[in-house]
């Protein structure tokens, strides 16, 4: 009977030390701020990436073109088939534009199955993508 009486005590001693721990715990571990990020006015906020500057979704089917006409020659070549001069033609085009422009630039290349040149892809996204922040 001792025994039932002692195993009592040691697991209400040792209930009560791991609810003293979890408790010093909680009240010690530092708390993350959430982070929230600006609402864009133009964007539904309906989805995870914005339509506006998805480089896959083609919103519009319609093909504008960046005064870009002459890069339909690479319609239907690979990224990794440019040359560096071709790949330069690309990068001119691109650092005229303004960077709000440069998501629908790509769009209206993929409509027109023109591939970006491997080399270029990298300043795209990255252009892109502090646009995003």
């Amino acid at each position: 009977m001792q025994i039932v009486l002692y195993m009592i005590i040691a697991l209400a001693v040792l209930g009560f030390v791991a609810g003293i721990v979890s408790w010093w715990h909680y009240r010690h571990t530092p708390k993350e701020e959430p982070i929230i990020n600006p609402v864009d006015m133009e964007c539904c906020g309906q989805h995870e990436v914005c339509e506006k500057e998805s480089l896959l979704a083609a919103i519009s089917k319609q093909i504008e073109y960046y005064d870009d006409e002459e890069l339909d020659r690479y319609k239907g070549r690979n990224g990794d088939e440019y040359t560096a001069e071709e790949a330069e033609e690309f990068r001119n085009i691109l650092y005229t534009m303004r960077s709000d422009e440069v998501a629908g630039w790509v769009r209206s290349l993929q409509l027109r199955q023109v591939n970006l040149p491997d080399d270029v892809k990298d300043e795209v996204f990255l252009i892109v993508g502090e646009r995003r922040l």
